[in-house]
């Protein structure tokens, strides 16, 4: 619904001024389209394409550009979250898990796996000392 939403304010932010100039030229649609389109990409793609990999010595997290490695031995926290609209997030629902780590610039990372439990007990085997909240 989220995604949605933006994609069709992007589209109006766009193509409202557009429609509206009377003056513009085929170049100027051109590049408006252009832009139009590929921050619409940008934004599929990075909602799409998010995936968690487990690794043998870190966690490798992938959304679009965005991408984490995480080592396994620098995860202090995870708690699970449904607030969305802030920090660094590569998740695509509501319902999530935020998981903080030593190296991290931001100092967290939340993403929203599609079975939560399984892929606590993944982290809980990979990582036996790190706090759990729900």
């Amino acid at each position: 619904m989220t995604i949605s939403i933006t994609l069709f304010v992007i589209l109006a932010v766009f193509i409202i001024p557009l429609s509206l100039d009377k003056e513009r030229t085929i170049i100027d649609t051109i590049i408006v389209l252009s832009l139009c389109v590929l921050s619409i990409g940008f934004i599929l793609w990075s909602a799409f394409s998010i995936k968690y990999v487990f690794y043998q010595d870190h966690l490798f997290v992938k959304g679009g550009l965005f991408r984490s490695r995480i080592p396994y031995e620098e995860i202090t926290r995870i708690l699970t979250t449904k607030e969305i609209f802030t920090g660094y997030r590569l998740l695509s629902s509501k319902d999530g898990i935020e998981i903080y780590y030593k190296s991290s610039s931001l100092g967290s990372v939340k993403i929203s796996p599609k079975d939560i439990e399984i892929f606590i007990s993944e982290i809980k085997k990979r990582c036996p000392n790190v706090h759990f909240d729900k």
